[in-house]
């Protein structure tokens, strides 16, 4: 809890750009055991990349939270939503593929 009201703190004195890289940054940590669980074989960071990218910011929010709690049936569902978006899809096939390949 403690840590909760030290980033709402922190996060106050921060630009707006600031406060999304936090954001990202957090969601990374929420996102990355739902893809090595769900998608194994998948190269990590290609995919967490596609991921943060193709999310809307409410996701990036929600997903942050997950990483103070840790990842939740939430947490996989808006991963697996994102995922399945065709953006989505079409950058893990352009970044994570040649990642397989190398």
């Amino acid at each position: 809890m403690r840590f909760v009201v030290v980033a709402c703190l922190v996060l106050a004195g921060c630009s707006v750009q600031q406060q999304d890289q936090i954001a990202r940054d957090a969601a990374r940590s929420a996102i990355t055991p739902v893809l090595v669980d769900r998608f194994p074989g998948v190269p990590l960071e290609p995919a967490l990349n596609c991921v943060i990218d193709n999310a809307s910011a409410v996701q990036i929010r929600a997903l942050a939270l997950d990483s103070v709690t840790g990842p939740t049936e939430s947490t996989v569902q808006i991963v697996t939503d994102i995922v399945s978006q065709p953006e989505t899809l079409t950058c893990l096939a352009a970044e994570g593929l040649p990642a397989l390949l190398r």
